[in-house]
């Protein structure tokens, strides 16, 4: 059995608003987001071993170099020509295809946890550059912060001051998940469904919007209908899909998460994936 090295853990996020400012030339969407992290995480753990292999419990994801933890590997190889002798367990928390970063944090995870195993000397800003090639939103984990995020996503500027709101949020998913890319190229064009409440909501914190909602609820009506039953809710402060879902995400108290968790099984779906998580 090969020896335990270093654990890291890969926080997953929550957008708590997001623009869209329109597309650029190189294809992508340019907007203004910020992203917080939360305690929900998936962990990696680095085994010493001969040569690179990935391992991961959660049934159904590659672990070929497909996986954007191997991309981040292979990143990490190239710029400092150092090898990677681990064997990494991958431990899977974050759902797929949920808007909160699953991959993306699990790919700076291992960068972050490799620039220190190695003591290859990687700052974040060039670590957050290197990341930047294989995913719009993956450099935001490597500051594992309350984040100002810009460009297509990859211009990330941490949010000065100690994050000390106390905010707990509820985290509903159903089976299915979103396609990010699906939602962006739908954003164009995207309606308002009739009875839906698209506008920002106002906390002490910021506001919480998202423009990907329109296009995403034109395809997936149960996501506006959970949007609207959680913002009925008494104990509900505000509530909010996050990225490009299929995640929502309600404000509220941590005392009344398990009962209107409760309530959203009986009344919306009995099989929602559920966290109650805190930010920053």
């Amino acid at each position: 059995m090969s020896e335990l090295v270093h654990r890291e853990l890969a926080r997953a996020k929550v957008n708590l608003s997001l623009r869209v400012l329109g597309k650029r030339d190189d294809g992508f969407h340019a907007m203004e987001t910020r992203m917080a992290p939360i305690s929900l995480a998936d962990e990696l753990e680095f085994y010493q071993a001969d040569k690179y292999l990935l391992e991961c419990d959660a049934e159904g994801v590659p672990v070929d170099e497909t996986n954007l933890v191997t991309m981040a590997v292979r990143l990490f190889q190239r710029e400092t020509g150092m090898e990677c002798r681990y064997r990494v367990k991958l431990i899977k928390k974050v759902p797929h295809g949920a808007g909160l970063g699953g991959g993306s944090g699990d790919a700076a995870a291992v960068m972050r946890g490799l620039n220190e195993l190695e003591a290859a000397g990687l700052s974040m800003e060039r670590m957050a550059e290197l990341l930047g090639e294989i995913g719009s939103d993956v450099p935001f984990f490597v500051y594992d912060s309350v984040c100002d995020c810009s460009g297509r996503g990859e211009v990330v500027e941490p949010v000065a001051g100690d994050w000390d709101h106390d905010v707990t949020m509820l985290l509903l998913k159903p089976s299915f998940g979103v396609s990010t890319p699906a939602a962006y190229k739908a954003w164009n064009g995207a309606r308002e469904l009739p009875g839906v409440d698209y506008s920002a909501q106002k906390f002490l914190w910021g506001k919480m919007v998202n423009d990907l909602e329109k296009p995403v609820f034109m395809k997936h009506r149960f996501l506006a209908e959970m949007k609207m039953w959680l913002l009925d809710q008494p104990e509900v402060e505000g509530a909010m899909m996050s990225g490009s879902g299929s995640t929502m995400m309600a404000v509220l108290l941590p005392q009344n998460a398990e009962k209107v968790l409760a309530r959203a099984k009986q009344e919306l779906d009995p099989t929602l994936w559920s966290a109650v998580v805190k930010l920053g």
